[in-house]
């Protein structure tokens, strides 16, 4: 019998077809907040980005990774946002909080030298 069986080979391959289906939703970088719209033009991409996010209770993740409360000052200090590379902060806050929280995380990063934030919004909405 010369024929090769391909039944092994295509259940191997709809395993991974089910595997690949099943981590792609999952590799969606980011933490979940709901941003407000804008109708401000996209920024281009700089090397040295920083994430910061603020979730609708308050907590504060910087690239993915929550800061403690209280600890934000040094967390920012030890990013060197002075330095002669500019560091660009993008500010994710969720459009559920209050101005005074979005305010104190802002007034930490100038503080701290990190003056250019970019405040992340959704894509373009079109004007009512």
């Amino acid at each position: 019998m010369a024929e090769i069986n391909v039944t092994p080979l295509v259940d191997v391959m709809l395993v991974l077809l089910i595997i690949f289906m099943v981590t792609a939703p999952l590799l969606n970088a980011g933490v979940p907040i709901d941003l407000p719209d804008s109708n401000a033009k996209p920024l281009d991409q700089t090397p040295k980005q920083t994430n910061l996010s603020i979730t609708p209770d308050g907590v504060i993740y910087l690239d993915q990774v929550v800061v403690d409360p209280g600890t934000l000052p040094d967390r920012l200090a030890a990013l060197d946002c002075g330095s002669e590379a500019k560091r660009q902060i993008d500010l994710r806050a969720d459009k559920g909080l209050e101005y005074g929280t979005v305010m104190a995380v802002m007034g930490e990063l100038n503080r701290a030298g990190c003056n250019a934030i970019s405040l992340v919004t959704n894509s373009s909405v079109s004007a009512p």
